[in-house]
């Protein structure tokens, strides 16, 4: 990313910041609040949050204690031109506020996320997210939209899909053509719940629904259905492979050639060294350049496994803002129609007038599904799965379907997926 480094060095140097607004003040947009404050070229001109003081509390960690409370977009755009720190616990006055380039939504919320992002796209804010959450089940929608407005809509770099991305990128910038998106995991097991994961939220200073949704599967079949997306890549099976290794370039033999070859796959490994990255697994069947290949220790080929060994979430988001507004290039989009979906299986045995609770919960856990399965079969997206009341008895295990709940009124989640569903089927 050097160029991207020279040109945020170039616009510091000529104070033409880049002006960015943050939605969500928890752990994660904590950290992205400190690295934009830090790097030079960019300016976090306002920080929304339901409660103002951890909005407040995002910029004292980033070393900035003089802030003004806004609740006007009038004061939230003097706020701006005077390039004073804005809080404010309304985050659509971010969206309508003259003097914001782009909004990076970091809430990891289904319904207020739609919410903010088709307010700001309505406004002409370009959109950044750190919500694969939503990005899974409505992103395609949401890039249309973006395109109809003429701003743009993208993944960050840092979390696994945009990590995850660059590694495709350079996979076939070298001549390989990539035919795996893969991630990698210590840990899948689909009945944890908050409280099972309780001691390790608290360890780590995060919530335990969020680190319930790394645990069961959920937020790894997100982060999938993205990349997915943004490649054209398919699941092999309902729920990926997942195999066990021990150390990454084990992966090569670990998935079927001929699934690999006919469009690509997007899949995970469990367990192997180094733990925290992501890779990605390229084909080359040109002789010679296998000789180099194998000269350069990446093994015989035809497939060979290219890795990060780290993602580092907030820390690259800068990236994703230069690459953005000064270079008009996606971390990852969706291409077009949805590929995969995440569909919604049951935790345990749920009983008929249950209400099933959000992602990271007790009641459902994430799994990962080709979206033409998904649109025949008639089967609930994990992401709205949240509020959604049981016409039926359902089984641990099985997977529900619209047919068996009633869904919240009025929910802009439900009807841009509908809008989705329509717009991709013509």
């Amino acid at each position: 990313m050097i160029i991207v480094d020279t040109a945020l060095r170039k616009r510091h140097q000529e104070n033409r910041p880049l002006r960015i607004a943050l939605v969500g003040a928890g752990y994660m947009a904590r950290g992205i609040a400190l690295q934009l404050v830090t790097t030079p070229g960019i300016n976090l001109v306002a920080i929304s949050n339901r409660t103002i003081s951890s909005a407040q509390r995002a910029y004292h960690d980033a070393g900035i204690d003089s802030v003004t409370t806004v609740e006007t977009v009038a004061a939230l755009e003097q706020a701006i031109s005077r390039e004073t720190p804005a809080i404010t616990d309304d985050a659509l006055l971010l969206a309508e506020a003259e003097g914001i380039e782009a909004i990076i939504e970091a809430t990891g919320e289904i319904e207020f996320g739609a919410q903010v992002v088709t307010k700001a796209i309505e406004h002409g804010k370009h959109i950044i997210l750190m919500n694969s959450e939503l990005d899974a089940v409505v992103g395609p929608i949401l890039k249309v939209y973006a395109d109809r407005a003429g701003v743009m809509y993208t993944n960050s770099d840092g979390d696994q899909p945009g990590v995850i991305m660059n590694l495709v990128r350079f996979v076939r910038g070298i001549g390989c053509q990539p035919v795996l998106a893969g991630n990698m995991k210590g840990l899948q097991d689909p009945y944890r719940t908050p409280e099972t994961q309780k001691s390790f939220a608290e360890k780590y200073h995060q919530k335990p629904r969020m680190v319930t949704s790394f645990a069961d599967g959920s937020k790894i079949s997100m982060e999938m259905a993205v990349v997915a997306n943004a490649t054209g890549f398919k699941t092999g099976k309902r729920g990926m492979y997942g195999p066990g290794c021990k150390h990454v370039n084990e992966a090569a033999g670990l998935f079927p050639l001929e699934q690999m070859l006919d469009g690509g796959l997007v899949d995970y490994i469990l367990g192997a060294e180094p733990g925290g990255g992501v890779f990605v697994i390229g084909y080359n069947e040109n002789p010679i350049q296998q000789r180099y290949l194998e000269y350069y220790k990446m093994g015989e080929g035809p497939l060979y496994v290219f890795y990060t060994p780290y993602h580092l979430c907030h820390f690259e988001l800068p990236n994703t803002v230069a690459r953005l507004l000064l270079f008009q290039d996606a971390a990852a989009a969706p291409l077009g129609a949805p590929v995969c979906d995440v569909i919604t299986a049951a935790k345990r045995d749920l009983k008929a007038g249950e209400t099933l609770d959000a992602i990271g919960g007790f009641t459902t856990y994430g799994v990962l599904e080709n979206s033409p399965v998904c649109q025949a079969q008639n089967l609930l997206p994990m992401s709205l799965a949240g509020g959604c009341r049981l016409k039926r008895n359902i089984n641990k295990d099985e997977i529900i379907t619209y047919d068996d709940i009633e869904l919240p009124e009025g929910r802009l989640c439900d009807r841009l997926r509908s809008e989705q569903n329509l717009f991709f089927s013509a």
